[in-house]
């Protein structure tokens, strides 16, 4: 039995020329960010390659485009090396990269998951209007003291935790007035240091419930096979591969909580020793040690990168 997981980045890790250079070395690549451009009807590839940071920050393009680099880099591995995502012990993602885990181990087309993921980066951004609602990260902060801190935003509005990213690592997530309570009172509850993050909305909070509602619809349109290894969910950190329950966990994940911490333990409880981050940067990579010290990360964005983590699986050089 395989010992390791693809993992697959979230919204941040996105940057102007991802992906560039997997597309020039490999075909199967290339095919991937045409996919993407032929199901938008868009130049997605020229603008993530060549464009503005502001337009790639713009969450209907961040999604889809990050969601292509994942998927690029694992074509490309599969092309070159016959390692695919069902080599794989688990498949799992932060977010949005819960898509690209899917559409790698072959659960969604990828030309529908850019289309559904356009819909959700829109219908993310559309729930709340724009300065009505806030995330903020919370730096020392232990689960408990993170919700005593949203129970004390609370009369203010919705404020829930959003992400369990690491020991320490906590997002919340709610209306601004609610979330800026909640960490005014911060250094008093003994968390080191609570930040306001520079998004352009609330998410995994209450508050995307009309996004939760218009992802119900876009995803009962389309096709949900079982993926080729089981997806640790976000919202259950527990593994499965049904496509009623993955679909269903999908919808929940807009207003849910991305348990990655959680996800990270369990992998690591069910024998996983080597989490390979596939796509655009290393954030995953650097969360997870903190939840599990002997977690060895590898990523696997570059050409160069590719060979290694083949050279690392199989041998092949």
């Amino acid at each position: 039995m395989s010992d390791f997981a693809f993992i697959f980045p979230g919204q941040g890790s996105q940057f102007i020329g991802m992906g560039k250079d997997l597309a020039e070395a490999f075909p199967a690549a290339k095919a991937v960010f045409e996919e993407v451009d032929d199901a938008l009807g868009q130049d997605l590839s020229g603008l993530m390659w060549a464009g503005s940071e502001d337009d790639l920050k713009l969450t209907a393009n961040t999604q889809p485009a990050l969601m292509a680099v994942s998927v690029a880099a694992m074509r490309a591995l599969e092309a070159a090396h016959e390692i695919g995502a069902d080599k794989a012990k688990f498949v799992a993602g932060h977010s949005l990269g819960e898509y690209s885990a899917l559409a790698s181990a072959g659960a969604i087309s990828v030309g529908d998951c850019a289309k559904v993921l356009r819909i959700r980066g829109n219908a993310m951004q559309d729930a709340v209007p724009a300065g009505q609602g806030a995330m903020a990260a919370l730096l020392g902060a232990s689960p408990e003291q993170a919700a005593a801190l949203c129970a004390a935003g609370a009369p203010e509005g919705p404020c829930e935790i959003a992400n369990d990213n690491a020991p320490g690592q906590i997002v919340i997530s709610g209306a601004k007035p609610a979330v800026e309570l909640a960490i005014s009172g911060a250094k008093e509850a003994g968390v080191k240091k609570a930040v306001l993050l520079p998004v352009s909305a609330p998410f995994h909070c209450s508050l995307m419930q009309p996004a939760a509602d218009a992802m119900s619809e876009a995803l009962s349109q389309i096709e949900i096979k079982a993926p080729s290894a089981p997806l640790v969910a976000n919202v259950t950190a527990s593994a499965g591969s049904d496509p009623d329950a993955i679909r269903q966990q999908l919808v929940d994940q807009v207003t849910g909580q991305v348990r990655w911490t959680e996800t990270v333990q369990y992998m690591a409880g069910e024998g996983v020793k080597t989490t390979i981050e596939a796509g655009a940067g290393k954030v995953l990579s650097v969360m997870n040690r903190r939840t599990v010290r002997e977690l060895e990360g590898l990523t696997m964005g570059t050409p160069e990168q590719i060979e290694a983590v083949a050279e690392r699986l199989n041998g092949v050089s």
